[in-house]
């Protein structure tokens, strides 16, 4: 095993000179920095350029404006002020809720070292000595370094604002000071993140600006800002460029952004201010992929990062900075994908959840992340972008950036357009939605698991999440926690078995390693996707299981039917006996029961918990006289909402030991009103053997309806029944023995009794008909349809405009023989 001086000896031969120049210089201030203080050198200020010409740059407000926006906040969001004010008291007595723990008591001297979940204090070491994950000796420094933000003295500015208390600016003072006591430079866990030194940074600057017109601002800018401006050197020196050029990067650029534009007479602003937004325009080319996905693969840092680049170009704007045009085509693109997530209910997560905000740390739920749609609705005009920023709601954070002008453009009238299903190919997030009944919107998640070894990813690969109706149905498990005494508990939560996919012997799509960290990553491939007017397509595989000793592939198919169902479609590959398991993770606030405990199938009806009659619900139903319907189990888990928080959920587990290949069939059915009683949904697997091999046949059979779902199962073509053809996939709907719905992918031709339905000059991507609204579509527009389409749709082949026809046959309708 090689030493540890071998291992840095080998990380540093990958370095180019110009990474070795970084690192080398940031160890010598390091020990230099140490070796002043043992001299009796205090560090933790820097004096001013007193005489400097430079006038201070404009923040989101000025003085005068203050005032105004309290009153605008008061007026319009009376719920979010009162809010405010309790949780300041709380901050007077020193409880605090910092990630998901609430009511976190510190007593009468508040303990900045302190891990108070764990009851674990960082030692008083220099920073660089500390090593911040072990739990042992520190806890989790999460919840420390939250407590450190000090985003906590915003709200105590704000109380003071809108009540006119001077107490709260009395306990901000106190609590500010007492942390400059007990934090010396170069000593203690709350310097060993650039990124905390610089949302600190960013929540004294805010502390500044509100206590604009306090009796002791004076006095208090007098202290703070030499603070300021060594928090601002520090940042410089220990940019994370090199050790986690990710959010850490892009906080940091945009605090020493801040600081160099907003506080020009400290030594290096401009310097900070030039270098600060550079590397915010380089960051955002460089860590958002083309299609606006951001590249670590997590919704949570999506927002993260989209708040920074938004944060950095309103401060851009207000001081009359050039926007490149490149910039604000990056945010537009991510603020796309966040809306496109948003269509039908809150944007569901994927990935870790860090548990902190740029803004309000309290706004760290599923149901805050499309804050930024607000900013964007304001910052770009819902002219710009009406489809994008329709989910946007006016909050508290608007109104202090932005003032009125959020206010009236929330005023104005609003329109949700459509749900539509669209992808974004490089994250890897396919939105398959529709709008009937009501908004729906299912994400398959297709991408890379993230970038290098994947720290902020899940092994999540080909995972789904459900949102209807404005609410949450399947969701994503959270993240738990980072850091802990069990790393089993930080493995769980980002482990397959958290996920709405399918886990393979027990064991993850990757192998779990550090905390921040995977081996043996998954690669996904899409093998197609099809957003037509009638359906939308998916299909994809990973090779997560290829490292078994019997390798396995996951094949996952989802096909939504506009209006009605979706019908996903799991197929392991392999060769020997494995366990599956599907787990499907329900809501916290659903109900899931089992309707057919007695019966041969497998159904399991969802709704909100306390729902009256009419309310949305869904069915899911499996596949009956399959291994798989009597090893279907409602049961509870563990969802986390919120960094360290955990709560009680529903959840459906499909398992069995099957001999692969294997596949698995469920059905979604989203529904209006109450369960059906009578005509209850079933979907029937029918494999078929000998000459009709060659296709896998699903049906789903409610009131007068019967849908037929076909894959073909391997390149040649298939019958089954009176049906042939060399589609890939082929679905039909039929009421009262007349089609009402085709839709047909790849191949050229379908049959019914031998006789042309369809037929093609070359292979074609994809035709649809739909009876209820005339829909005809085909790609790439090749198809003929025959006599027989005619009497088996009941309707003119006059009607199907753009499509060829064909007069070779003329039958009597075959469905009475079917039927």
């Amino acid at each position: 095993m090689a030493s540890g001086w071998q291992c840095k000896l080998a990380r540093v031969s990958r370095m180019d000179w110009e990474e070795v120049r970084v690192r080398v210089g940031q160890e010598f201030h390091k020990h230099s920095d140490l070796l002043m203080h043992r001299m009796g050198v205090r560090h933790g200020a820097v004096r001013l350029n007193a005489n400097s010409a430079a006038g201070a740059g404009q923040f989101f407000f000025s003085g005068s404006e203050i005032s105004e926006r309290a009153e605008l906040l008061r007026k319009h969001l009376p719920d979010e002020a009162a809010e405010i004010l309790r949780e300041a008291d709380e901050i007077c007595g020193h409880r605090f809720r910092l990630l998901g723990y609430e009511n976190l008591d510190y007593g009468r001297e508040i303990d900045w070292h302190l891990d108070l979940v764990h009851g674990k204090r960082a030692p008083l070491d220099p920073w660089f000595k500390i090593p911040f994950l072990d739990f042992a000796l520190v806890g989790d420094h999460k919840v420390t370094w939250e407590l450190n933000r000090h985003q906590h003295l915003v709200t105590l500015a704000k109380a003071r604002l809108l009540s006119g208390d001077e107490k709260y600016v009395r306990e901000l003072m106190a609590q500010w000071r007492s942390w400059i006591k007990a934090n010396p430079y170069p000593l203690g866990i709350n310097w060993g993140s650039t990124l905390e030194v610089a949302f600190r940074s960013l929540s004294w600057i805010w502390v500044d600006h509100l206590l604009a017109g306090a009796a002791e601002q004076a006095e208090f800018r007098s202290e703070i800002s030499p603070t300021l401006a060594f928090h601002g050197r520090y940042i410089e020196r220990y940019l994370s460029t090199y050790f986690s050029p990710n959010t850490h990067l892009l906080g940091e650029a945009v605090a020493l952004f801040f600081l160099g534009t907003l506080y020009p007479q400290m030594p290096g602003a401009a310097r900070w201010q030039e270098s600060g937004w550079q590397i915010v325009l380089n960051e955002a080319g460089r860590q958002v992929r083309p299609d606006g996905v951001y590249f670590e693969q997590s919704l949570y840092y999506h927002v993260y990062a989209l708040d920074f680049f938004l944060y950095a170009r309103s401060l851009a704007a207000r001081n009359g900075m050039e926007i490149p045009p490149a910039y604000d085509a990056v945010l537009g693109r991510m603020l796309d994908v966040l809306a496109t997530l948003a269509q039908a209910g809150p944007a569901e997560g994927f990935g870790d959840d860090d548990g902190g905000r740029l803004w309000n740390p309290r706004r760290n739920r599923t149901e805050h992340m499309t804050d930024p749609l607000t900013l964007g609705a304001v910052m770009y005009s819902r002219e710009m972008y009406p489809r994008e920023l329709s989910a946007a709601r006016l909050t508290e954070e608007a109104i202090w950036l932005f003032g009125n002008q959020a206010v009236e453009e929330f005023s104005k009238a609003q329109t949700s357009p459509a749900a539509r299903s669209l992808a974004f190919p490089d994250g890897g997030l396919y939105v398959l939605a529709d709008s009937q009944p009501y908004a729906q919107a299912m994400v398959v998640d297709a991408g890379p698991q993230g970038v290098g070894r994947s720290g902020h990813g899940h092994a999540d690969a080909l995972s789904l999440r459900l949102t209807m109706d404005g609410r949450r149905w399947l969701v994503d498990s959270g993240s738990g926690v980072y850091i802990s005494k069990d790393p089993a508990e930080r493995n769980t939560f980002r482990g397959t078995g958290a996920h709405n996919t399918v886990r393979v012997d027990g064991v993850d799509q990757a192998v779990a390693d550090e905390p921040f960290s995977w081996t043996h990553i998954p690669t996904t491939q899409v093998e197609n996707w099809i957003a037509g007017k009638s359906f939308t397509y998916f299909v994809g595989s990973h090779n997560g299981y290829a490292r078994l000793a019997d390798p396995v592939e996951h094949r996952r198919h989802v096909l939504k039917i506009a209006g009605d169902v979706w019908l996903v479609r799991d197929v392991a590959l392999g060769r020997t006996e494995h366990e599956l398991e599907l787990r499907w993770h329900f809501a916290p606030d659903l109900e899931v029961q089992n309707e057919d405990r007695n019966s041969r199938a497998g159904r399991v009806e969802i709704t909100r918990a306390g729902a009256a009659s009419g309310e949305s619900g869904l069915s899911l139903i499996v596949p009956e006289e399959t291994a798989w319907h009597t090893a279907t189990e409602v049961g509870r888990t563990l969802l986390s909402p919120a960094y360290g928080a955990f709560q009680p959920a529903p959840l459906v587990r499909c398992h069995a030991r099957v001999l692969l290949p294997a596949e698995i069939a469920t059905a979604l059915v989203p529904r209006s009103g109450a369960i059906r009683q009578e005509g209850e949904p079933q979907i029937e697997p029918r494999l078929v053997s000998m000459a009709q091999a060659a296709v896998q046949v699903y049906e789903l059979n409610y009131h007068d309806e019967s849908h037929g779902f076909f894959f073909a199962l391997g390149d040649e073509a298939w019958s089954f029944g009176p049906l042939s053809s060399d589609a890939r996939v082929l679905y039909c709907r039929i009421e009262k023995e007349k089609l009402a719905h085709l839709v047909v992918i790849g191949g050229r031709q379908v049959a019914w009794q031998e006789q042309p339905l369809l037929k093609a000059a070359g292979p074609s991507a994809f035709f649809e008909w739909r009876r209820q609204d005339a829909v005809l579509n085909a790609a790439p527009g090749e198809f003929s349809v025959t006599a027989l389409f005619e009497e088996l749709t009941g309707g003119p082949r006059s009607s199907y405009p753009g499509v060829d026809h064909d007069s070779s046959h003329h039958s009597p309708s075959p469905y009475a023989e079917k039927r």
